[in-house]
C-alpha cells in the first residue's frame, strides 16, 4: 500500500463533519478563481470527477475563460462560464447545497461571481495552499506547504477514507493540477509526498505523457513568435539579480493574443544565471490595468513584496499583481522599488 504522509491543517471534527455532509445526495457548485490556470481547473474537475460518483449533483462554474490547452481534460464540456451565462449560474449557485471554491481564500478573486457567492446560504469548503485566507468557509483545508490545490484535493480524498474511488478521470485531472503548479515538478513545493502522490496517480490511471503533450507541446505558431517578442523585451539589472519582460497591447495584438498565450513566460528570467528575481509586465487595454506576474529563487519573498507594492499576493516563490498606472510608470516603479531590497536579492 502506498504510503502518503497527510496535512494536519484540517481539523478531525471538520473531516467528519465533512464526511457526513456528503453521505446524502447534494445539490453542489465548485468554483476557481478567476483567470483559472491549471491547478485550478485540474483540481476543480478532479474534485468533480470524485463527487459523481457519490451521486450528487455537480457544476462547475469558472468566473470566466481559460486557456485552450486546459481544455482537454475530461469533464471540461460540462464547465459553465459565469462571464457568459451569469443569470442561469446565479440561479444555479441560489439553489445548491454546498459551494467548494478551489484554489484561491478571497471571494474578490472570482469577480463578478463575489455577491453571488457572498449572498449564498450554502455550505462552503475552501481547499486552498495561498497565505492568509479570509473568513468565509464553514470548513477549511488550507495549508501552504502544499504543492497545489490539486494535491489538496487527493488528500482531501483520502482524508474521507475514499481513495479507492480516484479513477482514471480524477487521476489525470488532479496530474495536471499538480504538474502545471510546480512548474513540472521543478519549483521547491515539489516534496517527496507531491512525488508518491503522483505515482499514486499514474498507477490509478493518470497518462503522464499525453497530460505533458497536451498542456506544453500544442502551441501555436504565434504564441511562438510571441514568446519571441517577450524573449527579445527582457531586460536585466545584474546588480539587483532582476530580470524582467515588457509586453505592450500592441505587441499582444500583433500576434494575435489568446488567453493563456503568455503562461510560463515570467519563467524565462530565472533561467538566466546569477538572477533570483523575475518579473513580466502585460498591458491590458480591456481591463485598463497592467497585469504583472513575479517569481524568484530562493528566499526571496514575491508573495510578500507583490502585497506591499502591487496589491496582489500568492506564495513565497510565485505571486500576481495589477498596476493602474501606465506600463511604463508601472516599470519605472518596479525598478525604483528594487534598490530597497537589495540586501534581500541573494
Amino acid at each position: 500500500m502506498l504510503l502518503i504522509v497527510y496535512s494536519p491543517c484540517m481539523k478531525n471534527e471538520d473531516i467528519i463533519a465533512v464526511k457526513n455532509i456528503l453521505s446524502n445526495p447534494k445539490k453542489i457548485v465548485i468554483v476557481p478563481h478567476k483567470n483559472p490556470d491549471g491547478d485550478a481547473i485540474g483540481s476543480c474537475l478532479g474534485l468533480y470527477h470524485f463527487l459523481v460518483q457519490l451521486n450528487h449533483d455537480i457544476t462547475i462554474i469558472a468566473p470566466n475563460d481559460y486557456p485552450h490547452f486546459l481544455k482537454w481534460m475530461p469533464g471540461n464540456d460540462s464547465i459553465l462560464l459565469f462571464e457568459t451565462d451569469s443569470k442561469k449560474c446565479e440561479s444555479i449557485i441560489q439553489n445548491t447545497d454546498i459551494i467548494f471554491t478551489l484554489d484561491f481564500n478571497a471571494l474578490f478573486r472570482t469577480g463578478d461571481m463575489e455577491t453571488s457567492l457572498k449572498d449564498s446560504k450554502a455550505i462552503k469548503i475552501m481547499i486552498d495552499h495561498h497565505q492568509k485566507p479570509d473568513d468565509y468557509s464553514n470548513y477549511v483545508y488550507s495549508d501552504v506547504m502544499m504543492s497545489s490545490t490539486a494535491e489538496m484535493v487527493y488528500h482531501f480524498i483520502s482524508k474521507l477514507s475514499l481513495n479507492h474511488l480516484i479513477n482514471a478521470e480524477v487521476a489525470n485531472c488532479l496530474y495536471a493540477g499538480v504538474m502545471t503548479d510546480t512548474g513540472s515538478f521543478r519549483f521547491p513545493n515539489t516534496s517527496s509526498t507531491t512525488h508518491r502522490l503522483i505515482a499514486d496517480l499514474i498507477d490509478k490511471g493518470a497518462n503522464n505523457s499525453a497530460i505533458h503533450h497536451n498542456v506544453y507541446d500544442t502551441n501555436s505558431y504565434q504564441r511562438t513568435q510571441l514568446l519571441g517578442r517577450a524573449l527579445n523585451n527582457l531586460h536585466v539589472l545584474p546588480d539587483l539579480k532582476t530580470a524582467y519582460i515588457v509586453l505592450s497591447q500592441s505587441d499582444l495584438n500583433e500576434f494575435n493574443f489568446k488567453k493563456g498565450d503568455t503562461e510560463g513566460f515570467v519563467n524565462y528570467g530565472l533561467t538566466i544565471e546569477g538572477i533570483v528575481f523575475a518579473a513580466i509586465f502585460i498591458e491590458s487595454m480591456q481591463d485598463q490595468i497592467i497585469k504583472i506576474s513575479f517569481r524568484s529563487k530562493g528566499s526571496f519573498d514575491v508573495n510578500e513584496f507583490s502585497r506591499a507594492h502591487f496589491g496582489g499576493g500568492g506564495h513565497m516563490n510565485a505571486a500576481g499583481g495589477k498596476s493602474e498606472l501606465s506600463l511604463l510608470q508601472t516599470v519605472e516603479k518596479f525598478i525604483s522599488i528594487l534598490p530597497q531590497y537589495k540586501s534581500t536579492l541573494t
